[in-house]
């Protein structure tokens, strides 16, 4: 189980056992903080009570050794703190006090229970569950999936939810019996009589909607101009914290506001440049390299950026049901692969703008869901109907063909392809009821995903709990906590995770410090979102380090064309796995639905590009699943 993980932690590898309570513990080390063997793991607390298996990174270690005490200290690694944190103050109050990314197995020996426990963001992952009366945890699937007693059953209803959201949410994994641990929860398992163990409820130790609430509760009163420096003070704080390593430390730069933001501040607490790594493509309106050159530039950081070709970039998908041990089908995973394993060559650890859209309202949907439904509410539901069936009378391709001349008449950066497709979705969108409605249907691919998998039901989800938006004062601060609990955790930090963990590197987000996430649920609505356009305030602290000239310009994502590739270079590979008899053999979808899509997107009448990709990953995962 640990080898398979070896990519995790490349420097040094561990195993514990206690054959008489039934329980073994092993560890792959990446070693960032004490390179020495004082920092190897399983590491047994001084007293003996406590063994622990820890990935991750506590950034407060060395205060909380301060507030701890003095004592014989074997080393200076944060698992060493802690240990002695828990032999001091109990396991939950530890947790309590941490500032950090973790997943932790804690095994008490005096009582017999073993604890697991994630990070409050959801930055480091934590499988669990029971196959064959075996009780399995690790770092990643595939640990779990060598495990002799390890059954596999694919879990069909969450295989529904990748296709509405192209991952499969917690606490869910595409095995049956397997769960993905909580962000901020732990859980304990006891055994009770030498053979039967017994397993709470995972319990929250901090809770994201507590934060929301109990900073509503608390709003920030000041200036513009004292919020602008309260959290460009917590910001260096957090920074601060996660440059601390031991090895060659660095940072992800694409030119935007976030990783900009983080560069900043990083390069104004370093006495050297910071080294700082973006990647280039060849294909127009996928590039930001020459941003991120010209920040970089700016600050004076050692920037390293690599250009790839589009057969480079392709040549990554093999790998991907081997980087992502479930189907995941956000196709940034290519660039975030190659971004990690280019920064790799030159430092152990990165740090990430990630969490600045999520907190700071940087989503185009933010800026836009209060305009929109602003005019769609003032349409009485009859005539929006019938407005949708005359948009739907028409099919989308001559919709592109009435809209494509006016297209070319707007300037360039505001004209779309397929204008047919952005029709449609506007009669999606006219068909909903409530705001919260459309912001459901902007997160979902396939609407109906089970009616395409065969025999299965989609299971509720945080994102359909009426009770989610209770409390929250408006739409926009709604989707900013619903985004922060699943797309964050599920999608952003499971891509990153991964990528940069199949790179033996560790990254880091100085964004989800949990001081910042309180200070920012603090903050006015129009600190945020001023004058349509979102990070307001982020935006305030980088214009004191970079000129707003080498920022300003229209948001872009990091993805790369899959639409185009699926109709060309892509287009054999594809074929071979959604092919409709291949389809029918296997079992899981119904190729009826699947094939219209693809036939649809192959003669250019819609652009399909996500629903498929949703499709073709798991279907590249399953063929590994054989192999």
């Amino acid at each position: 189980m640990a080898a398979v993980l070896h990519h995790r932690g490349p420097d040094d590898s561990g195993m514990w056992a206690d054959g008489a309570a039934g329980i073994a513990l092993a560890h792959r080390r990446l070693s960032i903080l004490d390179l020495s063997p004082s920092g190897h793991q399983p590491m047994v607390s001084p007293s003996g009570r406590f063994v622990i298996v820890f990935n991750g990174e506590i950034y407060n270690h060395l205060s909380l050794r301060q507030e701890r005490g003095e004592l014989p200290w074997r080393g200076h690694s944060d698992t060493e703190t802690l240990l002695a944190g828990f032999e001091a103050w109990g396991v939950e109050a530890t947790l309590q006090k941490t500032v950090g990314m973790f997943a932790i197995a804690l095994w008490d020996r005096e009582d017999r229970s073993l604890y697991l426990a994630r990070d409050r963001m959801g930055e480091k992952p934590l499988y669990y569950g029971w196959q064959k009366n075996c009780f399995l945890f690790g770092s990643e699937l595939k640990a779990l999936k060598v495990h002799p007693a390890f059954e596999g059953e694919i879990d069909r209803d969450a295989l529904t939810l990748l296709l509405r959201h192209n991952y499969v949410p917690a606490p869910h994994t595409i095995y049956k019996d397997i769960h993905k641990l909580l962000p901020g929860t732990m859980i304990r398992f006891s055994a009770v009589d030498g053979k039967t163990v017994v397993g709470d409820v995972p319990k929250p130790y901090w809770s994201m909607r507590s934060a929301v609430d109990n900073s509503l509760a608390d709003p920030f009163v000041g200036r513009d101009h004292e919020a602008v420096t309260s959290l460009e003070a917590r910001l260096k704080q957090s920074i601060g914290l996660q440059m601390i390593a031991d090895v060659p430390l660095g940072a992800f730069l694409s030119g935007g506001v976030d990783s900009s933001t983080v560069v900043a501040l990083m390069q104004a607490q370093s006495s050297r440049p910071v080294k700082t790594f973006t990647i280039g493509f060849e294909e127009e309106g996928y590039n930001e390299a020459v941003y991120a050159r010209a920040v970089a530039k700016h600050l004076g950081t050692d920037h390293t950026e690599l250009y790839v070709s589009s057969d480079e970039t392709r040549a990554v998908i093999p790998r991907l049901p081997t980087l992502y041990d479930e189907p995941f089908s956000d196709s940034s995973q290519i660039p975030t692969f190659l971004v990690s394993k280019m920064a790799r060559q030159h430092v152990t650890v990165a740090l990430s703008g990630d969490g600045g859209d999520e907190l700071f309202g940087g989503y185009n949907r933010y800026s836009l869901m209060s305009t929109i439904w602003r005019y769609v509410r003032r349409v009485p539901r009859g005539v929006r109907h019938a407005a949708v069936l005359a948009i739907q009378a028409l099919p989308p391709e001559t919709w592109n063909r009435v809209c494509d001349p006016l297209a070319r008449m707007l300037p360039k950066h505001l004209r779309a392809v397929q204008l047919g497709d952005k029709v449609y979705k506007l009669a999606e969108i006219l068909e909903c009821a409530d705001p919260e409605a459309i912001y459901y249907g902007l997160l979902s691919h396939w609407r109906q995903p089970a009616n395409v998998v065969i025999g299965a039901n989609e299971p509720d989800t945080v994102l359909t709990d009426p009770r989610a938006s209770k409390g929250l004062p408006d739409i926009e601060q709604y989707m900013m906590y619903l985004d922060t609990v699943s797309y964050l955790p599920d999608d952003i930090l499971v891509k990153m995770d991964r990528a940069a963990m199949g790179a033996s590197l560790e990254t880091r987000v100085p964004f989800l410090d949990h001081h910042v996430v309180e200070f920012a649920w603090r903050l006015p609505l129009s600190m945020k979102i001023r004058n349509g356009q979102g990070k307001w305030i982020l935006r305030q602290v980088l214009d004191k380090y970079v000129p707003k000239a080498l920022i300003d310009r229209p948001k872009m994502g990091f993805g790369v064309p899959i639409g185009s590739w699926l109709r060309s270079p892509l287009r054999e590979w594809a074929e071979e796995l959604l092919g409709e008899e291949r389809l029918r053999r296997e079992g899981y979808f119904n190729p009826a639905p699947v094939r219209r899509k693809w036939n649809e997107h192959l003669s250019g009448k819609r652009n399909w590009q996500y629903h498929l990709w949703d499709v073709l990953m798991f279907q590249a995962w399953l063929e590994h699943q054989k192999s």
